[in-house]
Formats: structure tokens, C-alpha cells, sequence
């Protein structure tokens, strides 16, 4: 050993490569393990110039502390043990492996037979066992100081009734973005142009695909494609390397201190259900060499692996120390790089217990909730997986909220002409309460969209009857084949001026649709421009002009009217209440919160709610019942959804001294404020809302 270094027994706590102004130290738990040697190499990450064994084992935890050892240090581990698949044990030291606490890697796996850890030309595949070195081709741990100069950041905290959600990928919105620096990394989402977009947009929360390091899949690199979207995390506290234009992890916490400061959170999309390491074919990178049977969820044949994610493996959260580096992680990125919330993938996965089932009162969720740092974040589960009974949408604890599919669904039939889909609507529009009116969760818990990364974008929604996924090279067999979409008479982009017409209306119609709902509302970063994938609805694979934003034919006057839909909606405590809406008499005036109307003004009946022709929506509203008398700001708003053919509304008297100003009209998107009549005209095909405003109120 080289004399410049001292080892010492060190500490159990914390784990990870921990540097503390004269050396690190070094701690990774591995409870099947029989040694664990520390590995160290050249500045440059190619020489491994120090094996030496970590001398102490604690709790399951293997320590030891080097001086002399400083920010930079390039390091990995070998794990000892028994090499037994066919009882869940794949110990094989010839294999370098990441430390799963690592804040920072130097890169990603180069594909090679060596990673894995047995023979790929044996009859016997994974019961056998390879010898070679797999250190040529791993990625190096790094050690880092994470300290940064946060200055005055403060979270803006913004309430849930308060947000709007914008759903993007760190390369595809900025890396075809003219004029902004370093596209395609954390420093490009920094930027004035980024943060000025979002701005004038009015979104309060950029919600990030995965940017926990990740790998690229050796089958799509075979294709000569990659992992886009990033759901194959190999590092749950490293930033991923390919976003970082100067190889920092200061870069990942100078955006969040720049979109704070312009009053946006940042919310990760988080991938804790699996690793990157799949099945039993898969290879040998961290997890599966320090400790397969700690970390994975096994079959009742433990050589197999538990697959409720579709990825080849499932993190075993049951596990005590798994569930401490999931909470770990999740603090990490809110005390040190100061994000704002997250967004769980497959959230059901992490609900199940030992047994296989989905428990609402799993250890996961109660270890979050009773965490006095991460109960206070935003938290979002995609409420499903594809295990047994994994479709769980409104069966989360508070304070989560949850990804609605039913709302994209329902909305997206609504305005295609689906029969029967009016009672459905009006569900959604009312903050899903069937889903998540218990347990005093609030009507915010319904996070509601239209189109997110997987699937079509909303321009896509109406210019494709089918999917395009030809680019993917699986035969256009992957994605959904059912999305709800129509394309309006012509397949893809069209010159005809009236289809091109009616797929903007449609369009407008959605999103006013999804602006105007109670509830938590996200928009795919994209729509607001007219952005299309070229009907790829799954363009997980596509880094490249299919899955980046397109800037170049921004629809200037589609996203004029989105901005108005998010203002408008800002303005009106009504649109976004923390109470459900159930037709409940208001102290305050004894009037009922929601009116349910035909267009001759009566209140609907239960035989009105039962023509599958129905078609026309309107939805009179107050502030909820129970409301303090404080937040009673406004007095009403009547909003109506049309489907059908033009029809005439009878808008219901209002008090003496008001009137009902019409505000908006997808129709006529840029009309303004209008004083209406007794009677107004709803186009066919269009979204028109009144507000009750006083008599002397400016038309502006």
C-alpha cells in the first residue's frame, strides 16, 4: 500500500464516501458478504492503484477511513462471497462495482461481456462463473465535497391549490432551444431563455424526467439508439454525467438556486421500484454483486428475480437498509441539492410488502410520512405497476398526490365524440372524488394531465389515429395501441386549413379543459408550442429530433393562449380549491357550491345524466362548502363544455348588482371580456366560461 495513506477502522455512519477535510470515509453495507475490498484508482480513472480491505464490519456495514484521500479520488468496490444464483448469492470479486451511495460517477458502463458475472457462452448461462476483470469497463465512483454556496435559496414552497405542474426532460427541452448555452445539460435549464419561457408560461413547478445516473441499454445501443428518457437508474445520488457540461455537480444545484430564485420548484422523477442490473441475464454493476439477496425481491426459485416493474428486477423495500438508502437518497437531493419534491415511478412497487400485495400502510410510505424533511416536499406517485392488483390510483396515503390516467382518458373521449363520457367528465372535473375524497386528503391529490413523456403529445393526440413507432426497431410493436386520439380526417401534418383549424380548437378545448378542473393540473413541456413526436408515443429510445422539443415551428398564437388559460386560471380561486365540490349548502349564504345545468338553465337530473347523446357540460361553481368565510373571495363561475352542435345557454339570474361577464372562448380565443345575456351562444365544439362579476366591474 502506498505510504501516503493510513487506513483506520473509521465509522458505520454514514454510508457512502464521505470526505472530511483530511481523508474519507468509506462505508457500504453487504449483509451476505465474506470481505469487501475497497479499490482506488489513478486521477484519471484508468490505473487501479490500491486493493485493500475494508477492516471493519458493523451492523452489516463494511468501514475503514483513508487520509490523505481527497475530492476527486476515483474508487469502486469488490465484494466477497459466495457465488451461488440458485440461492440468491452472485458474490464475484473480478467484478468492479459502484458504490451505491456514490454522489457523482465518471460515466457509464462500455458494454462488454466482462461485466457480467458469468459466462455469456455457457450452456449453464448464470450458474456459471466469470473470471474476468470488469474494471476496464465500469464507470469509477467519485468522491466529492457536495458542499455549494447556496446564498439566500429558499424553496418557494408553493401549495399544491397553487401549482401547475410542467412535466420535462433536461436534453429534450433545451437542446434544440437557439440561443441557449450548453443544450442538453442542467446549465442550458438554467438559463435566462428556459427560465423566461417558463415564466411567461406560469408554470410554478418543473417536474424532471429521472436524473439520477442511468444507463443506456445494450440492446439500444446495438440499434444505434439510447435510453432517452432515463428509467434504468444505476446511482441514486449521482446527477446523471451526460446533463453536466463541466462534469460538476454544482451545475445540478446552480439550476435549482436559479429556478428558485424565479419562484419555481423542482420536482425529480424518481426510479426507487428497480436498478438497472435487470434479471438474472442481466449484469453485474452494484446492487446485484454487493449483496443480490439484500437488495432484490427474489422468486420462491431465488436464482429468478420478482418482476412487478416489467424491467427484470424489483428492489426489495422491505429490506430495512434498502429502505434507509431509499430514504437517504430522497434527503440527499432535498438537504444538499434543495429540490422540492418527487415524482415515484411505479409508485405501487414500493407499497408492496413481503407477501407480494399493495399495503397503503407499507413501511415505505409510513418512513415518509413521519420524516420531518421529506413529509414536507411535494410527493407524487404514478399510482400502478404491472404486478398483481397494481393499479392503485387513490389508494395512497396523504400527503400524497397521484398521476391521473382516468382524467387523461376520460378527456381525451370527452372531446373525440365518445358517447356516455359526460358523467364521466364531470367526475374529473371536480377533482376525481370517487378516487381521492377520504381520509381527508384534498382535491389537489388529483394531478391531472393530459399528456405526459410516455405517450403521444397533444398535438399528436389529434393529427394521429394510430401510433408511429417505427423508429424504435421493434416493428412498431411497442406503445399503447389504444390512445384515444383522433386525427381529424388526415393522418400526421396537413396542409388543409380546416383540419389544421379544428385539431388547434381541439386542442385549446383540452387544455382549457384541463386548466379549469379542481385539482393539481401538468402540462407536457411541448404542447404549449404545437410540438409533435411524429406520432411516436413511445419515444423512450429517441434522443434526437423525435423526442426534443421542437422550437423551430412554435405555434406563437396557440401558446399566447395557453399563457391566458394559466393566468386566467391564477386569477380565480374557484378553478383551484383544497375542498371537494359536492353540492353542499355555503354558511356563508346558503347557496350550494356546485350547480350541475342543461342549457335551458334547469338543474340537471339523474335521467338528463343518463342520455349516452349528452354532450354538453356546464358546471356552475362557488367556493367549496366549509371554505373559511376569508378565502370566499369570488362568487361564481359557470363554465361550459360543448361536444356537440352549437347550442344556446340560459345562464342562471345572478344576484342583483352582478352580471355574468363571459372570459373565455376557445372559439373565439382572443375576444376578451364580455357582459353576456341571459341567453349566450356556445359554438359547437368549444369550452365558454362566465364569471359572476360585480355590475361596475371594468370589462378588462
Amino acid at each position: 500500500m502506498p505510504g501516503r495513506y493510513a487506513i483506520k477502522p473509521g465509522r458505520a455512519f454514514p454510508l457512502g464516501a464521505t470526505f472530511d477535510g483530511e481523508g474519507v470515509n468509506f462505508a457500504v453495507f453487504s449483509e451476505h458478504a465474506s470481505r469487501m475490498t475497497l479499490c482506488l484508482f489513478s486521477d484519471d480513472g484508468r490505473d487501479e492503484t490500491l486493493n485493500i480491505d475494508l477492516p471493519e464490519h458493523d451492523g452489516h456495514v463494511w468501514h475503514g477511513y483513508l487520509t490523505g484521500i481527497r475530492p476527486g479520488q476515483h474508487y469502486g468496490y469488490r465484494a466477497h462471497g459466495p457465488y451461488r444464483p440458485d440461492e440468491g448469492h452472485r458474490f464475484n470479486p473480478h467484478k468492479l462495482l459502484i458504490d451505491p451511495y456514490a454522489k457523482k460517477l465518471s460515466g457509464h458502463p462500455r458494454w462488454h461481456d466482462a461485466l457480467m458475472g458469468y459466462d455469456v457462452s455457457a450452456m449453464h448461462k448464470d450458474l456459471t462463473f466469470d473470471t474476468r476483470n470488469s474494471a476496464p469497463y465500469m464507470p469509477r465512483s467519485i468522491v466529492v465535497d457536495p458542499c455549494f454556496s447556496w446564498g439566500n435559496d429558499r424553496p418557494p414552497r408553493t401549495p399544491l391549490h397553487e401549482t401547475v405542474v410542467y412535466e420535462a426532460h433536461v436534453k429534450g427541452l433545451t437542446a434544440a432551444k437557439p440561443g441557449t448555452p450548453y443544450p442538453g445539460t442542467y446549465l442550458a435549464l438554467a438559463s435566462d431563455q428556459v427560465i423566461d419561457h417558463l415564466l411567461k408560461l406560469g408554470v410554478t413547478a418543473l417536474e424532471l424526467l429521472p436524473v439520477h445516473a442511468f444507463i443506456d441499454d445494450r440492446f439500444l445501443l446495438d440499434k444505434g439508439l439510447k435510453n432517452y428518457w432515463g428509467y434504468m437508474s444505476i446511482g441514486f445520488f449521482a446527477p446523471e454525467p451526460r446533463y453536466m457540461a463541466t462534469k460538476e455537480i454544482g451545475e445540478f444545484q446552480h439550476m435549482v438556486a436559479r429556478l428558485h430564485a424565479a419562484g419555481i420548484e423542482v420536482i425529480l422523477d424518481v426510479v426507487y421500484n428497480h436498478t438497472a442490473e435487470g434479471n438474472q441475464l442481466g449484469p453485474t454493476l452494484s446492487f446485484k454483486g454487493l449483496d443480490n439477496a439484500s437488495y432484490y425481491r427474489l422468486a420462491e426459485t431465488p436464482r429468478y428475480y420478482i418482476n412487478d416493474t416489467g424491467t427484470g428486477n424489483t428492489l426489495n423495500v422491505d429490506h430495512p437498509m434498502v429502505l434507509r438508502m431509499i430514504m437517504d437518497s430522497l434527503r440527499y437531493w432535498v438537504e444538499i441539492m434543495h429540490v422540492d419534491g418527487f415524482r415515484f415511478d411505479l409508485c405501487s412497487t414500493l407499497g408492496r410488502t413481503e407477501e407480494g400485495g399493495f399495503d397503503r400502510g407499507a413501511a415505505f410510505f409510513d418512513a415518509l410520512r413521519q420524516d420531518p424533511v421529506l413529509s414536507r416536499v411535494k410527493l407524487i406517485a404514478e399510482p400502478w405497476d404491472i404486478g398483481p392488483g397494481g393499479y392503485q390510483l387513490g389508494a395512497f396515503p396523504p400527503p400524497f398526490s397521484e398521476w391521473n390516467d382516468k382524467f387523461r382518458d376520460e378527456v381525451r373521449s370527452f372531446w373525440r365524440g365518445d358517447g356516455g363520457m359526460a358523467p364521466r367528465l364531470a367526475n374529473r372535473l371536480t377533482g376525481s372524488a370517487q378516487q381521492f375524497d377520504h381520509d381527508t386528503r384534498p382535491a389537489t391529490s388529483s394531478v391531472n394531465f393530459l399528456t405526459a413523456h410516455d405517450g403521444f403529445t397533444l398535438m399528436d393526440v389529434v393529427s394521429y389515429g394510430s401510433k408511429h413507432n417505427e423508429a424504435n426497431g421493434e416493428e412498431n410493436r411497442d406503445g399503447h395501441s389504444e390512445n384515444l386520439s383522433d386525427n381529424m380526417g388526415v393522418e400526421g401534418p396537413t396542409e388543409d386549413k380546416k383540419i389544421r383549424a379544428a385539431r388547434a380548437l381541439r386542442r385549446r378545448n383540452m387544455l382549457a379543459t384541463l386548466l379549469f378542473a379542481q385539482g393539481t393540473p401538468m402540462i407536457l413541456a411541448g404542447d404549449e408550442l404545437g410540438n409533435s413526436q411524429q406520432g411516436n408515443n413511445n419515444a423512450y429510445c429517441q434522443d434526437n429530433e423525435i423526442g426534443w422539443v421542437d422550437w423551430s415551428g412554435v405555434d406563437e398564437d396557440f401558446l399566447k393562449f395557453v399563457r391566458q388559460l394559466v393566468a386566467f386560471r391564477k386569477a380565480h380561486p374557484i378553478l383551484r380549491q383544497k375542498r371537494f365540490l359536492h353540492s353542499r349548502p355555503r354558511l356563508i349564504d346558503g347557496k350550494p357550491d356546485l350547480f350541475w345545468r342543461r342549457p335551458d338553465g334547469a338543474v340537471m337530473g339523474e335521467e338528463d345524466w343518463a342520455r349516452p347523446e349528452l354532450r354538453t357540460i356546464i358546471c356552475e361553481m362557488r367556493t367549496a362548502s366549509g371554505t373559511p368565510d376569508y378565502a370566499a373571495l369570488e362568487h361564481a363561475i359557470l363554465c361550459v363544455y360543448n361536444s356537440g352542435a352549437g347550442v344556446n345557454v340560459t345562464l342562471p339570474a345572478p344576484p342583483e348588482g352582478r352580471r355574468w361577464v363571459r372570459h373565455i372562448d376557445t372559439a373565439r380565443p382572443y375576444a376578451g371580456p364580455k357582459p353576456a345575456r341571459e341567453t349566450a351562444r356556445v359554438r359547437e365544439n368549444s369550452v365558454v366560461v362566465f364569471v359572476q362579476e360585480e355590475a361596475t366591474t371594468p370589462k378588462s
